[in-house]
This record gives structure tokens, C-alpha cells and sequence, in this order.
């Protein structure tokens, strides 16, 4: 037996996210049935991010164990000849069989795209979330350093969150405008449920003026997801970069 795992790339525009579901199609599942077929054995895969339905990804984190001897690193290439093409494994490799994607230390990094403009792009419409407001930077970017930091971001997550602490650490979270796409960029330790959808949501209530810049600290210590902005559109969220602060891969090939 062997643990190994994957990287993978997806868009998540045809899919329910990552877990499996009992009425949708999902990564999960796809990555179930293809690995299953491959190895001529029941596998289930355990992921590092839940990625909700229409979230995209670069390089989510996948384990799952075989007794298959075919080599870890050539996995990968044999997989993707069974999975759809907008779902792609770019690595594959041994990991020790204790390794946890879930349970490691880590720093995960999002994107989220808005293209503004006074009409939609069709070339970009299923990777960034459309707006024409006018959109004050300078107002975003001083809310957005409110955010960095260790802080209770239970404002910041869905009502229905079911977690042990609401306490996340915010690394860096910057804005940046290229013509008229404007990206947010967020690393921190961990994200709620829906946490980097609201943060940009939030942050969208400033750009436009409607919210002022220091009513964020006021946010946070409520406590209370109705003092938040709206939950910004799925579409417009990749999950960028995934890194453990300590890992030992025992095998790559």
C-alpha cells in the first residue's frame, strides 16, 4: 500500500465543486471514477480545499491510497488520458503514509477577477465576475489592510459554517488593476466557507462607496455575517497556489 498524491487543475464552470454530492457531477467524483477504472481498485480521494461549485483551481491537493504498482510519478500521465479536458492532473507523487492534505501546515492563495468595464467581456464572462460601478482603488486597498493579519472572521463566512474556530490568518491581500481587470489576490493559512467570495464582496461595498474603508474593523468585531458585503460570484475565483510549510515526498516517479 501506498499513499500518493495529486495535483490538480480545473475549471469549475460544468461542475457541483470539489466534494462529492449526491445529484451533480463534481472533481471529486470524476477523479473517483477515473482512478478507480486506472488502478482496478476503489478509490477515494481526499482533498486539501473544498472548492464550492463554479470555483476554479490551478493546483488543489488530492491523496488517496493504492496497492497498484504502478509508479506514482507516471500516474498522472495516465489519468489525464481518462478525464475530461478541463480537469487535468499535473503531478503525481509518494507521499509517507501518514500525510494529510487537510492536516499539514499551510498557506493557500486565491484569486478573484472583476472585469470593469461598461460592457462584459465574452472572452473572460466564466473566470471574472462583471461590473460596471466606478471603483475607488485607494478606498479598496485601505479596507483590504484592515483584513491582514490574525483575525475572528466569522463576518466573513456563511451562517452555516460548521467550525471548531473562526480565527484565520490573512497574510497579504492586495489589488491590482490592469486596464480593466481588477484582481484580488489573498494568501492566508486557511478560508472559511465563502470567506474570500465576502471579503471581495465587502471590499466591492467600498470600491463603490458605499461602505467606508474603517467601517471593516467594525465588521470583524460583530461577528455577524449580516454586517458583511454580499458573497461575490463563484466564477470569479481560482485557488492559485498551494504550499506546505513542511513536506517529505518519498517518491517522485
Amino acid at each position: 500500500m501506498k499513499r500518493v498524491k495529486i495535483v490538480v487543475a480545473y475549471d469549475g464552470t460544468n461542475y457541483h465543486g470539489w466534494q462529492v454530492q449526491p445529484n451533480g457531477i463534481t472533481i471529486e467524483g470524476m477523479l473517483n471514477k477515473a482512478l478507480s477504472d486506472l488502478l482496478e481498485e476503489n478509490i477515494q480521494v481526499i482533498g486539501a480545499s473544498r472548492t464550492d461549485a463554479g470555483v476554479h483551481a490551478l493546483c488543489n491537493i488530492a491523496v488517496f491510497d493504492t496497492d497498484n504498482r504502478m509508479p506514482a510519478g507516471k500516474i498522472s500521465y495516465a489519468l489525464n488520458q481518462r478525464l475530461p479536458e478541463d480537469i487535468r492532473v499535473v503531478s503525481s507523487g509518494q507521499v509517507p503514509e501518514d500525510f494529510h492534505p487537510r492536516h499539514q501546515e499551510s498557506r493557500k492563495t486565491y484569486e478573484y477577477k472583476i472585469w470593469n468595464d461598461e460592457f462584459p467581456n465574452p472572452l473572460n464572462r466564466l473566470y471574472t465576475h462583471f461590473t460596471y460601478a466606478s471603483l475607488d482603488l485607494s478606498l479598496m486597498h485601505e479596507a483590504a489592510a484592515y483584513l491582514v493579519g490574525e483575525h475572528d472572521f466569522k463576518s466573513f463566512c456563511s451562517v452555516n459554517t460548521t467550525v471548531e474556530s473562526t480565527v484565520r490568518t490573512i497574510y497579504s491581500l492586495d489589488v491590482v488593476k490592469e486596464d480593466n481587470l481588477i484582481t484580488f489576490r489573498v494568501s492566508g493559512n486557511g478560508f472559511l466557507y465563502n470567506m474570500v467570495r465576502i471579503i471581495v464582496g465587502t471590499l466591492l461595498e467600498v470600491g463603490q462607496k458605499k461602505l467606508e474603508p474603517i467601517k471593516i474593523r467594525a465588521i470583524m468585531e460583530a461577528r455577524d455575517r449580516c454586517m458583511a458585503g454580499p458573497t461575490a460570484p463563484a466564477k470569479g475565483l481560482t485557488l492559485v497556489k498551494y504550499e506546505y510549510i513542511q513536506e517529505n515526498t518519498t517518491e517522485n516517479s
